[in-house]
């Protein structure tokens, strides 16, 4: 009897593993005030590509837990997780939020409010600190949301703390650590962009539709953090340039 539980366990395991990673090919839709032709949707998980056309029609195959990413010059960033109510559903529809580039107000000598908060920063002499001061502060970069919550998931109070316990048994502990490990490697692989891009297509060009997705390409590289973080800019150039090599290949084929 209990043998046949377990096959019947990991006869369904199996069903239900099968189902979850198959492909599917969504019909989608991008709305927006703004254009919504040329919107390029990233399968960042299959490493997939296509655009939306002159209606935010798109097209695109994709499995559970695939992460797509919607991007435009004149519109935010969006990621969205594929569910299974996207998969049975077949069709997503999107909504894109606008990207304003606000300049930096440029004032000419110091000038005073009357509003306390907005006039320290205009009087002379460097700020006071918490660490001038004498008061223990942190002084690094803020945490992101992700590492606060890391943060959270892993201390706890009492003599034996059930946070750390729990969460490790739950798996919120690992999966909080890759979305940090996630996080970063965005981050890095965005400030590469806006670096390096003009250099790297000076010595080897690629057209303009391909360049985000490479760029998501080369972020995907096993060694990409190993290669990208905290080393000079022509050493950064020289992985790019491999990887762009392999891309154009792939692109060929």
């Amino acid at each position: 009897m209990a043998r046949n539980n377990l096959l019947l366990i990991f006869a369904l395991t199996f069903v239900v593993q099968t189902v979850l990673s198959q492909e599917k090919e969504l019909v989608g839709k991008v709305i927006s005030p703004l254009d919504v032709e040329n919107v390029h949707v990233i399968n960042k998980t299959a490493q997939k590509f296509t655009i939306t056309n002159i209606y935010g029609e798109f097209r695109i195959t994709a499995s559970v837990n695939d992460t797509l990413i919607f991007s435009s010059i004149q519109h935010k960033l969006l990621s969205v997780v594929v569910d299974k109510e996207i998969i049975k559903g077949e069709i997503l529809e999107v909504r894109l939020e606008q990207q304003i580039n606000a300049l930096d107000q440029v004032v000419v000598g110091k000038v005073l409010s009357g509003d306390i908060l907005s006039d320290i920063g205009n009087v002379e002499g460097e700020p006071m600190t918490s660490k001038k001061a004498g008061i223990p502060g942190y002084q690094g970069p803020p945490k992101t949301q992700s590492e606060r919550r890391l943060i959270e998931a892993t201390s706890g109070g009492g003599i034996v703390p059930l946070n750390p316990i729990l969460n490790a048994i739950s798996g919120r502990t690992k999966e909080l650590k890759n979305r940090i490990k996630l996080e970063e490697k965005e981050a890095l692989m965005y400030d590469i962009k806006v670096r390096l891009s003009e250099s790297l297509f000076k010595m080897n060009p690629l057209d303009d539709k391909y360049v985000l997705e490479y760029f998501y390409f080369v972020s995907e590289s096993d060694d990409f953090l190993k290669r990208c973080k905290n080393v000079n800019d022509i050493e950064v150039l020289e992985f790019l340039n491999e990887r762009l090599n392999v891309y154009k290949n792939n692109l060929k084929k």
